[in-house]
Order: structure tokens, then C-alpha cells, then sequence
């Protein structure tokens, strides 16, 4: 996917939810109400996408001889990974019936649930069909299926509607509309997980598996690394809630992908009897649950290293080392697992560190990755991801990867926190060094320095935008600059005003003109040398690294230009309204089309910093990996990764707490600090307090209109 298309899709993401969730604003209905039906308008579209796209696919079959042409039945669908949708589930009729005087949408929405669940045995009492909440909010609900009825939902495909709906389920879980928000991993946990223990074949098992989003990104690591997974793995997991097991089966629906959910309680149960079966094993588990009858696992065979401890009521003091025990119980001999698990884990004491001992002596513990705090919609605590390797060669039996990432992230919201796709895979490029795999590093380093050259490439055209809208406003302030100059009924204090402005102004231009003449000369010499196959070895890569940094210094230096440049042709253009009272300066200056011309002109230069950033922004990721593995081999760096044996986690109470290893990271030096970037997380933290005041005044109208006040 590319960048443009990425952001393409980001924003689409944000604009659907921000149409959908005002029409929910401007009802009675609660998130709690909307939470499963719009997922389900969600679904439906989706479905309806693929199955026209199957539709296409069989008459295009039909043309070359593919397929006899004959009737075409639901399983010639569902071989096109489709559904087969009768009339009456198909979104285009429900829109003409919309549109019908006095017909009963939501009856209609129930009926063609019901429909696709006839004609599919795994969704068979999955899919919402309490639309009945609309029932005095219909003009809600017809307005929903039009937001989903655009040209652009119309052309997209399963792995867009896959964002879509997992982007929905993360901002309802924000919204805490069901369960509390606990069905939900965020996905860069997922991923970190994935790229961990990558699972690529065989038997993926989830005993907490929410609403399937382990699944999920299991799907498009396989795809990306070029496999089929339907042909690669088998899905199993099991959770308690019946509502989230819809979820996860609606989740791997629009994802065309399928899987065997039980509803069990994994504490008690093992409904697949996968123990020892599981090629690799992932979870989020509920944290420091202390209410499991210790009388009903006593015998379990999941819990091969003992129960954890019981408290006088015989109930386990912790649930946390029950999970711990039945991940490692249900790998086969050669499985991975990675989990969520809470950060109090990995150095509890008592019965718990009885346990933890016995895991680490089987040599099974492979990596320890410890996460900052907010990462969670429901929980703003820190947690680690554990990592077990039944498989790990005997080079590394008794060691440890102790990864402590809570100094990486990216701030989403004043309350949230992720992963960037770049430092996904730099974590990920530091487990591969671990593992001895040079080459997956040095081929990351190579991705890294082709978006520097693609990016570098695209930023003449938008300096050339930018120039262009600068160009129009100057000749409008020229003419401007002259009128005020020799009319004598201006004020001499504001003429002068204008005359230092607009000096400044050509100053400004004429000295980022010489400067970004250099910088895209630099850049132009630097496409041009590595326009060919890029550079494969170690000592090419730092090479062409160090070319563009003198390079990324002068583009810091001329985004500053390129913003006082806007910020005077902003003062400008103000001077100028305001002298536009006089009729003199009012007949040769329309300040409505210079500040037109100066919206342009914001988003040209908007572009163009964007632009400026992307290559600078690649070449970090490149010298973020070079300065702490120059070698591209594993080394202890403080503060963020380091090597522990045995020996060493013995000394330490054998404790898995990364930051007990890797040290302190010595303090960053200030000349990358992003100020444009501090600034937009104000901007966020300040646009998330100005939506929760009015969220709040919103609830505290409708209480006074409830109380007749």
C-alpha cells in the first residue's frame, strides 16, 4: 500500500466515523445502542461489495470459457470468497426502499441479516438484527446506510472495509459501548505480537480471543509474506462473551476469512483440546483475575509447572500465571506463543515466582517486551508481551531478549498511544538480529532508503506548487505595495507597516530561493546516484546514510523558510485588508481573492512541509538502526535492548522485567526535536479536551430538557 493511499484511507476512516458518530449525537440512542447495528451496516456493505465483485468475476469467467455457462448458484460465490446475497440483502435494494414513504427500515435491515445468515451456516445467529432501536430514529438509520453508500465505499476492497471495521471497534472501545472496551487489542499490540512470532502455518489458537483481531493481523502477515491463508493456517479460539464471539465472526467475515470460536471459559475449559497441539498461541487475557476455583483446575493438565498459589477461600491469588501456564501447555513442540500480559507478571513473587522459575528453566522464555502505559482504550497501565519458543536452538537456550520499549511510541490522542508502521518494524529488526538474521535487517535498511529516494523525488512538484501560489499573491502585493506608496491619503505609520512587511517578505523569498535551489540540486544528485538497484551490504548502506544527512539539515532549514515565508505573506495580505478601506487601494486590491489566494497558498505550503519531512522523516528510521547496530549485530544499548542469560535473571530474583536489565537510556540530543510535532500534540490534547467540554455540555443540556428545566 502506499503512503498516499495509506493516508487516503486514514482519512476515510476518520471522516465515517466522525459522519456516523454525530448522527448517534443527534439522536436519543446511546453508543451502547448504535454499537452492534452500525457494525452491521458496516457488514452488509462489505458484503455487497464482494458480492458484486464475485458477480463480475463469474459473467468475465463465463466470457473465456472459464465456467460453463449455466446457472450460477451460491457456491460459485463463496468460491470467489463472497456471499451470496438474495434481493433482499442486497444494499442497492435497501436504498430504493429507503427512499419508499412509510416502509419499516429497520424491519427491512432484520429481514436481510436473517437472509445472509440462511444462506451461510458460520453465521448463522451472528449477525445484529436489533435494529428495532431505530424505531422512532429512522431518519438515523437511513442516513447511515447513505454514509455507506458513497462512490468511494462502493469501490472498496476487503482489506480497506478490514480497516474500516476494526477502526469502528477501536473508537467504540474508546467509547467503552460494550464490554468495557476489553474486546479490543489495539492493532499495533497485534502486530508487535505477529511480527514476533510470526504465524505463518498450522494451527493458530486465541483462548481469549475478543473480537478475533489476532486472527486478523495473523491473515495479513501470511499475505504479505505472499502466502494464502486459507490454505496456510486454521483459526481456533475461544471466548466467554456470546456478543464478542459475533464480533470476532462478523471481524473475520469482512476480512473473507473463517474460524472455529467456542464459547468457553478457558480457566475451566479446553473446547478444542489443543493442548500440545499449537503451532503458535496469542492472547490478551483479562489481568489479575482472583476469583478462579482452584478445586476445579487442581488436575488440569494445562498447568504442568503447579498452580500459582491459593488463597483461605481456594481460590487462585492470581489468575495471571494460570495463563502463562496454558499458553506454554497448548504449543507443540515446536510452537511460538505471544501474549498481553499485566507488568506486575514478570516479577511477582511467591508461588508466582515459583512458577516463572520453572518456565525459564525449561529454556522456552524467548523475548520480553515492555510496553508504555495508554496503549489500551480500557486501561491506561503499562503491560509486556511475552514471547515462548519451544523450538529455540540450543545457541539460545539460556537467554533472553529483554526489549524495553516504553520510550517508543506514537501519541494518537491525549489518551492513547501506539506504534508507527516504521517502529513496528524496527522492533521487529531487533528480534531479527537477535535470531541471527542479518539479511531481513539489511533489507529493511534498503526499504527505508527506497522511500527516501521515492520521497526525495516528489518534492520538487510541490516546492513548484507552493512557488506558484506564492507567485499570484506577490504580484497582487507589488501592485499593492505601489498604490499604498503614492496614495497620500494612507496613514504614513501603516504604509511603513506595509513597506517593512513586505521587505521582509522579499528577503525572505530571495534567500529560500538560493536555498532550496541547493537542496533540490542535493537531492536531484541524490536520485540520480542511487536510480539504479540500491545499495545491499552494511558499509554501502551507512554510506549513502551519510550522504543524505548534511542533506536532512537543510531540509530542517528550509521548512523554517518555507513557514515565515507563509506567516509574512499571512501579515501581508492582512496590511492589505485593512487598507483596502481606502477606495484608492480598494480598486486595484481585492483582499476576498488575496485571502482566497491565501488559503491556497496554506495548503500548497501545508503539501510541500509534508513532503520536505517524508525523506528526512525515512532517514531517521535509517540512523535510529545504524547508531545502535552499526554492525547489524545484536548489542546491548541502554535503556532499550539487551541480552540477558540465565545466570543473570537468577541474580535479579527471576524476575522478566526488562527495565531491571537494559538500564537507563542517556538523555536525547535536542537538535531533532521535532517542535511542529510538539505542537500538533498540544493541538490534539487541546482538540480532545474541547470535545469531551462539549460532550458534557451536550449530556448536561439533554439532563435539563429531561427535567422540563
Amino acid at each position: 500500500m502506499t503512503t498516499d493511499a495509506f493516508k487516503d484511507i486514514e482519512k476515510l476512516e476518520a471522516d465515517l466515523w466522525e459522519a456516523a458518530d454525530n448522527l448517534r449525537a443527534n439522536s436519543k440512542l446511546t453508543s451502547s445502542d448504535y454499537f452492534m447495528p452500525v457494525l452491521g451496516v458496516i457488514f452488509l456493505r462489505h458484503a455487497a461489495n464482494r458480492f458484486e465483485m464475485a458477480g463480475r468475476q463469474i459473467e468475465e469467467d463465463k466470457a473465456t470459457g472459464r465456467m460453463p455457462k449455466r446457472k450460477v448458484v451460491p457456491e460459485d460465490y463463496l468460491r470467489r470468497r463472497a456471499l451470496y446475497l438474495p434481493e433482499t440483502a442486497r444494499y442497492d435494494w435497501l436504498m430504493q426502499q429507503a427512499a419508499t414513504s412509510g416502509v419499516d427500515l429497520p424491519k427491512l435491515l432484520a429481514e436481510a441479516m436473517t437472509a445472509i445468515e440462511d444462506g451461510f451456516e458460520p453465521l448463522k445467529q451472528v449477525l445484529p438484527k436489533d435494529f428495532s432501536v431505530f424505531a422512532s430514529e429512522t431518519k438515523v438509520l437511513e442516513d447511515l446506510l447513505r454514509l455507506f453508500n458513497s462512490e468511494q465505499i462502493k469501490q472498496a476492497t476487503g482489506d480497506v472495509f478490514g480497516r474500516i471495521y476494526e477502526y469502528f471497534l477501536a473508537e467504540f472501545s474508546m467509547q467503552k459501548a460494550h464490554d468495557n472496551g476489553e474486546f479490543f487489542t489495539p492493532s499495533s499490540i497485534v502486530q508487535t505480537i505477529v511480527n514476533v512470532i510470526q504465524p505463518e502455518h498450522g494451527i493458530v489458537f486465541d483462548p481469549a480471543c475478543g473480537s478475533g483481531g489476532m486472527f486478523v493481523q495473523s491473515s495479513h502477515f501470511i499475505e504479505q509474506e505472499g502466502g494464502d491463508t486459507a490454505k496456510k493456517v486454521v483459526f481456533y479460539g475461544q471466548e466467554k462473551n456470546r456478543d464478542t464471539i459475533r464480533l470476532a465472526k462478523m471481524n473475520l467475515a469482512v476480512h473473507g476469512l473463517e474460524g472455529k470460536i467456542a464459547e468457553a471459559i478457558t480457566y475451566y475449559q479446553d473446547e478444542h483440546t489443543l493442548a500440545g497441539k499449537c503451532d503458535f498461541v496469542m492472547a490478551n487475557p483479562p489481568f489479575n483475575v482472583d476469583l478462579v476455583d482452584a478445586e476445579r483446575i487442581k488436575a488440569d493438565p494445562r498447568l504442568p509447572f503447579g498452580p500459582p498459589g491459593v488463597n483461605k477461600d481456594k481460590k487462585v491469588a492470581n489468575g495471571n500465571y494460570l495463563w502463562i501456564s496454558y499458553f506454554w501447555s497448548y504449543l507443540n513442540e515446536k510452537g511460538r506463543a505471544g501474549f498481553v500480559m499485566s507488568s506486575q507478571a514478570s516479577s511477582a513473587g511467591h508461588g508466582e515466582k515459583d512458577v516463572r522459575r520453572k518456565i525459564i528453566e525449561t529454556g522456552d522464555v524467548d523475548v520480553m517486551i515492555s510496553i508504555r502505559g495508554n496503549f489500551f482504550y480500557s486501561r491506561t497501565v503499562p503491560c509486556e508481551l511475552w514471547f515462548f519458543d519451544r523450538a529455540k536452538p540450543s545457541s539460545r537456550q539460556d537467554s533472553v531478549l529483554m526489549l524495553d520499549a516504553r520510550n517508543v511510541y506514537r501519541k494518537v490522542t491525549r489518551k492513547i498511544y501506539d506504534f508507527s508502521p516504521e517502529q513496528l518494524k524496527n522492533l521487529a529488526a531487533i528480534v531479527w538480529l537477535y535470531r541471527g538474521d542479518r539479511a531481513r535487517f539489511l533489507v529493511l535498511i534498503r526499504h527505508y532508503l527506497r522511500q527516501v529516494r521515492t520521497e526525495s523525488a516528489a518534492i520538487p512538484p510541490a516546492i513548484a506548487a507552493f512557488d506558484a501560489a506564492l507567485a499570484e499573491l506577490r504580484q497582487r502585493f507589488e501592485m499593492l505595495c505601489k498604490t499604498v506608496a503614492q496614495s497620500p491619503d494612507v496613514d504614513p505609520a501603516r504604509k511603513q507597516a506595509l513597506a517593512d512587511v513586505a521587505a521582509e517578505l522579499r528577503d525572505a523569498t530571495v534567500a529560500c530561493e538560493s536555498d532550496r535551489a541547493k537542496v533540490i540540486a542535493d537531492l536531484g544528485k541524490l536520485v540520480e546516484r542511487y536510480a539504479g538497484p540500491l545499495p545491499e551490504s552494511n558499509s554501502d548502506q551507512h554510506s549513502a546514510r551519510k550522504l543524505f544527512d548534511p542533506i536532512a539539515e537543510e531540509i530542517r532549514g528550509l521548512i523554517k523558510q518555507v513557514d515565515l515565508i507563509y506567516k509574512l505573506t499571512a501579515r501581508v495580505t492582512d496590511l492589505g485588508g485593512q487598507l483596502a478601506t481606502d477606495q484608492v487601494v480598494a480598486d486595484i486590491y481585492d483582499r476576498r481573492a488575496a485571502g482566497r489566494l491565501l488559503k491556497q497558498l496554506d495548503v500548497s505550503r501545508k503539501a510541500a512541509v509534508e513532503q520536505l519531512k517524508l525523506p528526512a522523516y525515512f532517514h531517521r528510521q535509517i540512523a535510529w538502526l545504524q547508531d545502535r547496530f552499526p554492525d547489524t549485530e545484536l548489542r546491548a544499548v541502554p535503556g532499550l535492548v539487551k541480552l540477558v542469560d540465565r545466570a543473570e535473571i537468577e541474580a535479579a530474583d527471576w524476575s522478566l522485567t526488562p527495565g531491571r536489565y537494559v538500564g537507563v537510556a542517556p538523555p536525547d540530543e535536542d537538535e531533532d526535536f521535532d517542535f511542529e510535532q510538539t505542537l500538533r500534540d498540544i493541538h490534539t490534547e487541546l482538540a480532545d479536551l474541547n470535545q469531551e467540554a462539549a460532550d458534557l455540555a451536550t449530556k448536561i443540556r439533554q439532563n435539563f430538557e429531561d427535567l422540563g428545566v
